[in-house]
This record gives C-alpha cells, structure tokens and sequence, in this order.
C-alpha cells in the first residue's frame, strides 16, 4: 500500500469581505501518495489555488480556516506558527507560482536566488550553495549554465524563467511539490517541455507532486490520480484512466467535451457561470449549468457515490433510482474505448 504523506480532511475556508463571507472552500478533503502526482482540475474560482496556498500557510489576511485539518507527517499544517511554517517552506513543501516572472525578485541574480533556500533552511555556506546551484541549474537545462548564473531574470526568456523558478522549488529536495498553473504563461512547445522537464526532475529526487490545472489536456500525460473541483468542492476523484475514459459527473464531462481531441469535430463550451459562493446553492452546485440536472439537485447536495475502489464521484445520476440519461457522444466514445481498455488488461 502506497505512504500516504499528506492528508486533507474537511477542509473549509471563507473569505471575509465587505459583501459578506465567500465560502471558498466548502469541506475539501483528498490524500497524497509518496512518489505521485496528484492533479487538481476545475474553471478558474474553483479553489484550486486556495487549497493549495492553505497547504502552504499563504492563504490572504482576509481569509480564515473554519474548519478542517491538513495532516502532515501526522502534524497538522493549520496548527503551525508563521515561524513554524517558515522552516517548511521551501525545505520540506515547495511551490511553483503561475507567473515566473513574478516569482523571481528582478534585482537579484538567479544564482542567488537558488541558492538562498540552500543557505536558510540547509544552513549551506554560500561557496558550497552556489556550487549547488549551478548543478541544480544545469539539471533544469539552462545551457552555459556557469555564465548564466550571474544574470537577472529580464536576462532570460520566459521557459528558461520558469526552469529557474523549477530549480528554486526543488534546490532543497521538498517531499512535497505544488505546481500551481505552472506551464500557463508559456506556449505550448515550451509547455511540453517543462512538463517532461519536471516528470524526470520528479523521478530523479522522489518528490510528489500536486498539480494544478484548469487544462485536462495537461494532466493526461502528468497525473496518476486526478481531481475535479466546482465551486469550492472536489466532485469527482479518480485515478487519471478513470477520470478521462469513464467520467461520471456531468462537470467532468463538460471540461472533456470542451477539450480538443484527435478524433473530436467540435467543441462543446459549458453553458452558464458558476455559482456566488457569498451565497451558494444548498443542492448540488452545478444544477444551474448542468442539462441533466433533477429535482432533487436543487434540494440536495449529492454524497459521493462510489464507482470504484478508486473512483468517485457526486453526483445524483449515480443514485440506484435516478434515471439513465445518455452522456454526451465524446463521453460515450471515451466508456467505450476505457472498456475495451480494461477488457483487453484482464
């Protein structure tokens, strides 16, 4: 059985604001295998990168945690001092920001840089640090890396600034990654790049990794376990194979449905927005948006239904008395190709 190294339970989050309270994140619980990569997927406002930043002990002076645990090494994160949580950042949980040019400071060479978290937390002299650093940015493939090493970040394109800011996340060997958006500013040749780039980094230094995404695209060749966030809440979780070729929610089959594909004609955009979260539905968040929605969505927020020993999903159309509707024609295409998957593993 695989080591569970982070697990978050009932996680909620709420945003003081002058309109009221934003219920952000509305009871998120997931875990986090030694060695995996977890992907987190969902529209922008879904939570992601509030769940993650809460991970990290970045959460805005407005926010508040009311409620839930995010147990670490059998710790629990929300416990933690500022103080406390300075000397896991960084060293044992790293994080890679969306915009790499925002995350490097412009006045300060890039060596230094990477080799700061060096000499903070593994308390290496700075000889010996920047030493480390070069290596670190040779591994992230920064060519003439020995001369590059003494440039500023203006220096440097945006795909070799996101690999510096790669390096900075994972100079001290974190057990724990999390890639918020990293490969969204970039076009899509470097994209593929620093997704290879970070799956061998990730081989070679054993870390696991979190991922945050709006793109499934992304995730098909990243992830080993993937979950689905609307609205504040996880709604679908599964291994990637189960997530992609046997969706069950109607949320999920929308973002799939909106995804190019080699064999799709059209796209399929997900009518509607999602909900005020100052004052969110008390049935089943995506009842307004979705077409297969029943009374009862609107009354009653759905349990997680268990679809395998690895897959669930909330959704009402799981339940044994709810009627069978038909998936979208690409959904179908998908069931049908993940059970001759299956069929022929067997």
């Amino acid at each position: 059985m695989a080591e569970r190294i982070l697990d978050v339970k009932n996680l909620k989050i709420n945003f003081h604001t002058y309109a009221g309270d934003v219920k952000a994140i509305r009871d998120v619980s997931f875990h986090l295998n030694k060695g995996e990569t977890l992907a987190i997927v969902g529209e922008s406002g879904s939570g992601k990168s509030v769940t993650t930043k809460s991970l990290m002990g970045l959460l805005a002076n407005n926010a508040e945690v009311i409620g839930g645990s995010i147990m670490y090494h059998d710790e629990d994160i929300l416990k933690k001092s500022e103080k406390q949580m300075q000397n896991i950042r960084g060293k044992e949980i790293a994080m890679i920001f969306q915009d790499p040019m925002t995350s490097l400071d412009p006045t300060m060479k890039i060596g230094q840089q990477i080799a700061e978290p060096l000499m903070k937390h593994k308390k290496v002299e700075k000889k010996k640090a920047w030493a480390q650093a070069l290596d670190i940015l040779k591994l992230v493939g920064i060519s003439n890396a020995e001369e590059r090493i003494k440039d500023y970040p203006h220096q440097f394109s945006g795909g070799q600034r996101q690999r510096i800011v790669i390096a900075i996340a994972l100079v001290c060997y974190p057990e724990i990654l999390i890639a918020d958006e990293p490969t969204t500013a970039l076009d899509v040749t470097i994209q593929a790049q620093i997704l290879q780039l970070m799956k061998e980094l990730q081989a070679k230094i054993e870390t696991s990794i979190i991922f945050i995404t709006h793109d499934l695209g992304v995730v098909a060749g990243m992830a080993d376990r993937v979950a689905v966030m609307y609205a504040g809440q996880i709604v679908e979780y599964g291994t990637v194979d189960e997530i992609f070729y046997n969706p069950q929610h109607p949320y999920t089959w929308g973002l799939l449905n909106s995804m190019p594909t080699l064999t799709s004609t059209k796209l399929e955009a997900i009518p509607g927005t999602p909900p005020d979260l100052l004052d969110p539905p008390k049935g089943d968040p995506f009842a307004a948006r979705n077409p297969y929605a029943m009374k009862i969505d609107v009354e009653q927020q759905p349990p997680f239904f268990k679809v395998s020993e690895t897959h669930y999903a909330a959704t009402w159309l799981l339940h044994p008395d709810a009627p069978k509707v038909t998936p979208p024609e690409e959904i179908v295409r998908r069931h049908q190709l993940f059970a001759k998957m299956t069929h022929q593993s067997v």
